[in-house]
């Protein structure tokens, strides 16, 4: 297809009320990636910090699991008992509409591989959006790593062992993890879109990140304010372990959100109308 005939079809596919298939979906996520295009700089920064704040939920509740669980469950179930607390964080998110990097990776390179958008102005809108998802995490991870402590629900043992459960596998582990979380993420966005009721959407969001957590999947944000908040506690968590993590997960994300799911659903996208050209 060339670009007039995708232009057609976006544009007679975004005329339609309702979300009803594979390509409406798509149209959808393309036509919302395009309004966060279009959004003042700062605003999308501050709902990217508010979503950085916003997912500090997910490492509160999590960490509570793992400082009441300390010395009375065996360290190996923990997690798994922690997986079941993990999505409230994303659940607030989402539902919130703040913009958190993982839920965009996807949504935000359909513009570019539609020809409406260059890969300089997806870098220039993905930085504004990881900055303001860290700095959020910074400053909630910080004031929970004080406040937890002193309300005697969060222990400084809690956060080591986290932090260390999170960071202790070997480079390449931690960037195949993120790949699949960053799938996850992106299917979650996908889906979301197709869903108008607000139970379905807490169900999907609680089920995939479930999924990310029960699993032990990297989460370049949720995952940036655990490592962060070890570092913060422990010597045992340097700032290059914290770096090479945040880095690291990062790309994975990116990997997995653009590559799973953008091109190849967009591939599928461009197919399906080519052949209905014909």
């Amino acid at each position: 297809m060339n670009d007039n005939q995708v232009e057609e079809v976006i544009e007679t596919k975004s005329e339609k009320k309702k979300v009803e298939d594979h390509d409406d979906i798509l149209v959808k996520q393309l036509c919302e990636g395009l309004d966060t295009y279009k959004k003042n700089r700062l605003s999308t920064f501050l709902s990217s910090f508010m979503a950085g704040l916003e997912i500090g939920f997910s490492f509160l509740v999590v960490v509570i699991v793992y400082s009441f669980l300390d010395g009375k469950v065996d360290k190996e179930f923990i997690p798994y008992i922690a997986a079941f607390v993990y999505p409230l964080g994303f659940i607030l998110v989402v539902l919130g509409k703040s913009v958190l990097f993982t839920e965009q990776t996807s949504l935000l390179s359909l513009p570019v591989l539609g020809g409406r958008k260059t890969l300089s102005d997806l870098m220039a809108l993905w930085g504004i959006v990881i900055l303001g998802n860290l700095v959020g995490g910074y400053l909630i991870g910080g004031f929970l790593v004080w406040i937890g402590p002193e309300l005697g629900i969060i222990s400084i043992s809690g956060i080591t062992n986290l932090a260390e459960h999170v960071n202790h596998f070997s480079r390449e582990v931690i960037l195949a993890s993120s790949v699949l979380a960053g799938w996850l993420m992106a299917l979650l966005s996908w889906i979301i879109t197709s869903t108008h009721r607000a139970t379905g959407k807490i169900l999907i969001i609680y089920v995939i990140t479930f999924i990310i957590a029960l699993a032990g999947l990297h989460h370049s944000i949720v995952g940036s304010i655990e490592v962060f908040a070890g570092f913060l506690v422990t010597d045992k968590i340097t700032i290059m372990d914290y770096l090479t993590f945040q880095g690291t997960s990062l790309f994975g994300n990116a990997l997995g959100g653009v590559v799973f799911v953008a091109i190849l659903k967009y591939g599928a996208f461009l197919a399906n109308n080519s052949k209905s050209k014909k």
